[in-house]
This record gives C-alpha cells, sequence and structure tokens, in this order.
C-alpha cells in the first residue's frame, strides 16, 4: 500500500458510518489501515493517543459477542470514549420496541456511536439512513463484519509487507459467514486473488458472481494458498443440516498437521473466532507459529480506535 498522508485522509474521509466494506474504495480501506497501525505503534511505545473526551459509544448487541464487543469497548476507552453496551435480553427489544425506535431514543440521548450486531442483513444500514449519529456494523446476519476483515487484512499486510499478489484461501462454511464476505471485499480490493473453499452446500455457485474463485476441495487448493482463513461452522443459522457428519466434514475440511504438508513453507493462519479446535483446525495448529490467531485480536483493536477517529471527524452532533 502506498503512504498516505494524515492531512489527506482527514480532508478525503467523508462517510459518516462503517457498514460494509464493498460500499469502500480502497483509499477508504488504505485509510483506516494507514492509522490502524499508527495507533498500535503508539499503543506498543506508549505514545501519547489522540482524544475523543466527551464522545459516546453504544454496543447494542442483538446477537452474543465476546470478541468484537470488548474489542470495541478497550478501543473506545483507549481514545477517552465513555462506552456502554446493551445486552439484548435486558433491553427495550424485549418488551416490543422496535429496532428504530430504540436506536432513536440513544441517539436522543446524546451518543456519537452505535456499533450493532444483528442476526437480519441490513440492520445497520436500516439505521445509518435513520439517525444522524455513526453507526458501525458489528455484524449483521450473514451480511458483513467490515472491522473483522479490515484486521485480518492488517495481519496479512503486516506479515507478508503486502497482500497485492497474494493468494487467500477462505474455507469453511462460506454461505452463511459475514467474515467471508468482508474479508474478500478487503483482500481482493487490495489486490489478492481470493477462492473460496468448502462444500457445495455451504458454498453455491452464485459466489462466482463476487469474483471470486471457488472450489470444493481443500486439497486441491492448499498448494497455492499463501494465506489461508478458516471458518466456524455457523450451526445457529443452518436450519437443516448441510453435511452428513461432523467427521465427515472434517476429514474433507478440517485443517490438519497432515494437509499442512501440502502448503508452501511460508502458508500463514487466520480465523476469526471462536475456534472449534478439532474441527476446522487442529489444537497444535491453532497454537504454532503459522497461526496469526492472536495478532489479529491484537490488531483488532488497532483497526478499531481508527474507525471511530475517523468517524469522529463525521458525526452530526
Amino acid at each position: 500500500m502506498q503512504k498516505l498522508e494524515l492531512d489527506e485522509i482527514k480532508r478525503k474521509w467523508k462517510r459518516k458510518d462503517l457498514i460494509s466494506l464493498e460500499q469502500l474504495d480502497r483509499f477508504d480501506i488504505e485509510s483506516i489501515l494507514f492509522l490502524a497501525k499508527e495507533f498500535k505503534k503508539k499503543l506498543q511505545q506508549d505514545d501519547p493517543l489522540p482524544s475523543l473526551k466527551g464522545h459516546t459509544a453504544v454496543a447494542l448487541m442483538v446477537e452474543p459477542s465476546t470478541r468484537t464487543r470488548v474489542s470495541f469497548e478497550i478501543a473506545a476507552k483507549k481514545l477517552g470514549i465513555s462506552f456502554l453496551s446493551i445486552d439484548y435480553k435486558s433491553s427495550s427489544i424485549q418488551k416490543g420496541e422496535s429496532l428504530k425506535d430504540t436506536a432513536k431514543n440513544l441517539e436522543a440521548l446524546g451518543i456519537d456511536f452505535l456499533i450493532l450486531r444483528h442476526p437480519t442483513a441490513g440492520s445497520p444500514l436500516f439505521l445509518a439512513n435513520l439517525l444522524k449519529i455513526s453507526v458501525i456494523n458489528g455484524g449483521d446476519g450473514a451480511h458483513e463484519h467490515p472491522t473483522q476483515g479490515l484486521l485480518d487484512l492488517m495481519t496479512v499486510e503486516e506479515h507478508f509487507g503486502t497482500v497485492s499478489g497474494l493468494d487467500v484461501l477462505i474455507v469453511g462454511d462460506i454461505l452463511h459467514s459475514r467474515v467471508a464476505r468482508s474479508t474478500f471485499w478487503a483482500f481482493s480490493k487490495c489486490g489478492a486473488r481470493v477462492k473460496f473453499v468448502g462444500p457445495k452446500t455451504m458454498l453455491p455457485s452464485y459466489f462466482r458472481d463476487f469474483g471470486a474463485e471457488i472450489s470444493y476441495d481443500l486439497d486441491r487448493s492448499l498448494p497455492f494458498a499463501d494465506c489461508i482463513v478458516l471458518l466456524r461452522i455457523q450451526h445457529e443459522r443452518q436450519k437443516k443440516d448441510l453435511f452428513p457428519s461432523l467427521n465427515e466434514y472434517i476429514a474433507s475440511y478440517g485443517l490438519t498437521k497432515e494437509r499442512m504438508r501440502r502448503c508452501k513453507p511460508h502458508v500463514l493462519i487466520l480465523h476469526p473466532g471462536p475456534v472449534e479446535r478439532g474441527v476446522e483446525i487442529e489444537s497444535e495448529l491453532a497454537d504454532s507459529s503459522k497461526s496469526a490467531i492472536l495478532k489479529q485480536v491484537e490488531n483488532g483493536l488497532a483497526v478499531r480506535m481508527a474507525v471511530y477517529y475517523l468517524l469522529s471527524r463525521s458525526c452530526v452532533r
């Protein structure tokens, strides 16, 4: 990626919300990553951080979340942002209040950022079109999870120096995965070649319309990969069993030490979590030097700090 000037980023950034990486152009993506790297450097060197004191962020997690919610919370506190998390089960949505009314009430209370995780695709965009405050998509159904795609991109770029020209495999339950979509857009817009790999029942042929290759054979795909992004099986989104047994899935699509012999020596393994050890990846591999799973978590903090910082310039108060 070309080095960007901070003044240029500030001048050109016009977006109020972060809803989808499909919506962003390469400059937007590079802007977020440039700032994320600057924040990461400051955190490592214990340098002073810019202050967004006086801002307030609320996370409305209508689906369960650990890494995403906590990462957004710590990122907010690092920048001096007041942070509140609303448990769906104790919210007025449980009493029948609409998502629109809940969000409008939060806006009336003077918040600046609303992070929404919701099982229905399109929910963050729906609110972004209604609200003057900034809406950040924390994952909407099987649509997108933009900060996950950005942190995956940052992790791979740090490791290889660039993503341009790399071959990236995204493996597993593609059909139900918002991570697959966001990570595809992040990598493909920055010059990587992306291939989706999974069972036919979890990888319909229309995914070619994204501009990606698709394959149903992991063993034949592994020798070409510089990076492998493993996805868990989204049991909660499946209305019926999409493979005969878990053992059969593992036999065809689980990453094992034996399968690693097919890979390039420098291959890097990513996983958005939570990891089902022994299913999509052998436990030993998840903890190996080939794994960047904890590096992804670390980079997620910097990415979310960058998102807050950029969107704070666009908030209408």
